[in-house]
């Protein structure tokens, strides 16, 4: 069974973990957002990851984004805060977490070096435009969405 994301669905397997803290990369460039197609999953998603013992969120941001896309994230400013208890990711093992997930607007210096992870099945731009139509991990549509409808505020949910 391949991992699975809820968010807002009364189907959704209670936790059985702590709390996840997790953090994603909007990365834009030309009109397009860089997302990756989860091996886990089958689900298109943003790039990032956990936030892990003893690093801070955007040192995790800076991480996953180097180790998801070969890419250096040089400006990271908050984008929100996503934290709905019905954030919820199951996984093959057994786990299941309730996630809070920070977002990030990332830039890099140069997209020459990117390339893709074990993580992923692909990776690549997709045009904003286009992007809501892709089936994305119900976790991050959400953050999709916001980011979609206003690139400018910071959202707190």
């Amino acid at each position: 069974m391949p991992a699975q994301f809820f968010y807002k669905d009364p189907n959704a397997p209670r936790p059985n973990r702590p709390l996840h803290l997790g953090v994603v990369a909007l990365i834009e460039h030309e009109g397009a957002l860089l997302m990756e197609l989860r091996s886990d999953s089958g689900y298109w998603a943003l790039i990032g990851g956990g936030v892990e013992m003893g690093e801070s969120a955007v040192d995790a941001v800076r991480r996953e984004v180097l180790e998801e896309t070969g890419l250096e994230a040089q400006e990271i400013r908050l984008f929100g805060v996503f934290s709905d208890p019905s954030r919820i990711a199951s996984y093959p093992d057994g786990n299941v977490f309730r996630i809070v997930t920070i977002a990030y607007t990332v830039s890099v210096a140069s997209f020459l070096r990117m390339r893709l992870s074990r993580e992923s099945r692909e990776v690549r731009f997709q045009a904003l435009r286009t992007s809501a139509d892709l089936d994305v991990a119900p976790t991050h549509r959400q953050i999709l969405e916001h980011y979609l409808a206003d690139r400018s505020g910071v959202v707190c949910e």
